[in-house]
């Protein structure tokens, strides 16, 4: 029988490495840009087309380097960094594998232009696909200019995996503004298909941060320092009041290495308990400080995780420092007891006069005749309620742009009889049946036994449903124009997502247009949207999208439509009264699935007789 164990050719075997290390052009970006901090450069400049598809370049004024250093960096586990094992714990530098350019080289045709401070000429290598293809002196600026062409053009599979250049463009930007945050003293220019994208001047962390994210970071940020034996913590967190929906301004680095750590993430938030919103979070960028052999950085190819020898001392001095920068800047508010407390008495107008107080009584009132029927009216019943008759006209659609609530077609009704056959006789017209039980459930009696009905997961599910329709029939939802007109700001990459689902955004009722540097201005909303929720709206549907960008065609659809559904549905403590209880259970009939809320919990649930009266046993 022959042997069946083979060696890999090197092209093959640098392909199967490429793709550890090469996930994606946002990935070639990462991997250049360090290398050009590592030669010490202060002006790196990137240029991408197509999303990194095409085109990615990185040009520097490093130290460039010689003909032999220049052929040798293709080579796989080729560095200057690493000599011997003891020096993988001490490493300061952003690479040091040797596995980058050899990897991007195996999946791209590569053009590098090199040149040393001092030398009169430059080298000159193309590579396509690990092959040489040629090698020759030129004459180029000091430092090395890097052009990655037509990335994964020997690899048609891993091509197909790209997403789209909204998708992709966003990882790019992601991947810069990472690096940019870690060395804020370097001048660094962005370009995007020849656009004058970014450029960052050479600046402190806290400017760095405002030129990235907007000037609306400047009154947000507190400082973040801590020194201790273990390591030192700096940089900034957001106060609580400018937490969003989204977890997007999150930034932990170790020795200026961008890492993902959830164990200090919990730190933060621990540290923030009880000082946000629910479901919200809080922007930080703080800068971790340690002993190279406190950590290893090498336990995973992209090197954006690390382990911490003593992690439970981390998340102490993290959780610490946080707390203390917390308190010491007072994000809570402070009484101040030298404020005046007379009252602020408007001036008179032109001719008015002051009018003396007067106060009505009744001569005929006397609080000890006990055979005197109480004067207070008592409380109003809900069917003594002059609008019970055309409650129906709240939800109709006139010239103001009101929401239409869609009449229930019985043909439509399908019920699953399975769950009570009784349950169809729920409707406006035994209204009396219907009580909230804390402000939080819909109680009515069928036939089995008890139904409760959860009110935010109903009207979540009947929401989904509408907007479901609107987007899939590019149908136009009621709107409403704004007096005043808002503007949001969203970092590049939620900025351009905005971009890419604004015409979904207007089927459901948005009017939104682009102001530029990542601001757009809000003309008009859907009619039953609260104007105060209109960022926090936006931000959470960001989210949920880019939680999902792996979805296409339809599912891009129910994204939207399920952030959409879970911000405008009525939330738990809201009252309603009989005729909006009515209503509620009537449309959710009349939905597709009205037994399962949109994230699958329970809409309705039974109590059975059976189920009461082993209660009572």
């Amino acid at each position: 029988m022959p042997d069946i164990i083979h060696l890999l050719p090197d092209n093959v075997a640098n392909q199967i490495a490429a793709g550890e290390v090469i996930q994606r052009p946002s990935s070639a970006v990462k991997e250049l840009i360090e290398n050009s901090i590592d030669c010490g450069a202060s002006h790196i400049k990137l240029i991408f087309k197509d999303a990194g598809k095409t085109l990615v370049q990185v040009i520097d004024n490093g130290c460039g380097m010689s003909e032999t250093d220049a052929r040798l960096c293709f080579e796989r586990h080729a560095t200057s960094k690493i000599k011997e094992a003891n020096d993988l714990f001490n490493i300061r530098t952003m690479g040091f594998r040797g596995e980058a350019l050899a990897s991007i080289a195996a999946i791209a045709q590569v053009e590098m232009k090199t040149k040393r401070t001092g030398d009169e000429i430059g080298t000159s290598i193309i590579i396509e696909g690990t092959e040489v293809k040629s090698q020759e002196a030129c004459q180029c600026s000091e430092g090395t200019s890097f052009s990655v062409k037509n990335l994964f053009f020997n690899v048609p599979a891993r091509r197909n995996f790209l997403k789209s250049n909204t998708v992709e463009t966003s990882h790019i930007l992601d991947e810069f503004h990472r690096v940019a945050l870690a060395f804020p003293e370097i001048y660094f220019e962005m370009y995007n298909n020849n656009n004058d994208a970014l450029h960052l001047s050479s600046s402190n962390l806290k400017q760095r941060i405002i030129n990235i994210f907007g000037n609306n970071y400047n009154q947000r940020l507190l400082p973040v320092q801590l020194e201790s034996g273990i390591c030192n913590i700096t940089g900034f967190v957001g106060k609580p009041e400018s937490a969003r929906k989204t977890r997007g301004e999150q930034f932990f680095f170790v020795n200026h290495r961008f890492i993902k750590h959830p164990y200090l993430n919990h730190a933060v938030m621990a540290a923030f308990d009880e000082l946000l919103p629910d479901k919200s979070f809080p922007a930080y960028f703080i800068f971790i400080e340690i002993d190279p052999k406190e950590i290893d950085i090498n336990i995973h190819p992209t090197k954006t995780e690390i382990k911490f020898q003593d992690d439970k001392s981390i998340y102490a001095i993290m959780k610490s420092a946080v707390k203390q920068s917390l308190g010491k800047f007072s994000v809570t508010p402070s009484i101040d007891f030298n404020v005046e407390k007379s009252f602020d008495i408007p001036p008179l107008k032109k001719g008015e006069t002051v009018k003396q107080p007067s106060i009505k009584i009744n001569p005929n009132y006397n609080p000890f005749d006990t055979k005197k029927k109480e004067t207070f009216p008592p409380p109003l019943s809900l069917k003594d309620k002059t609008n019970k008759e055309n409650w129906e006209k709240l939800y109709s659609r006139h010239s103001n742009n009101q929401l239409e609530i869609p009449k229930i077609n019985q043909q439509e009704q399908h019920v699953q009889q399975i769950i009570d056959p009784d349950i169809n006789n729920i409707s406006h017209q035994n209204v009396k049946q219907l009580l909230q039980l804390h402000n939080t459930y819909i109680v009515t009696s069928v036939k089995s036994g008890i139904m409760l009905v959860n009110q935010q997961l109903a009207h979540e599910r009947i929401l989904f449903e509408h907007f479901i329709q609107l987007l899939e029939k590019k149908e136009s939802h009621p709107q409403q124009q704004q007096l005043f007109p808002q503007v949001v700001e969203f970092p590049d990459g939620d900025a351009s997502l905005m971009k890419e689902i604004s015409g979904d955004l207007k089927a459901i009722g948005f009017d939104i247009d682009e102001f530029g540097h990542g601001s757009f201005v809000v003309n008009g909303i859907p009619a039953d949207l609260p104007e105060s929720n209109i960022k926090q709206t936006l931000e959470s549907l960001l989210e949920n999208y880019k939680q999902s960008q792996s979805t296409i065609g339809n599912e891009r659809n129910k994204i939207i439509a399920k952030a959409l559904a879970k911000n405008m549905s009525i939330k738990r403590g809201k009252i309603l009264q009989q005729e909006e209880m009515s209503s509620l259970i009537d449309q959710l009939f009349a939905c597709k699935l009205p037994y399962s809320s949109i994230e699958g919990k329970p809409t309705i649930i039974i109590i059975s007789m059976e189920e009461l009266e082993t209660k009572f046993r």
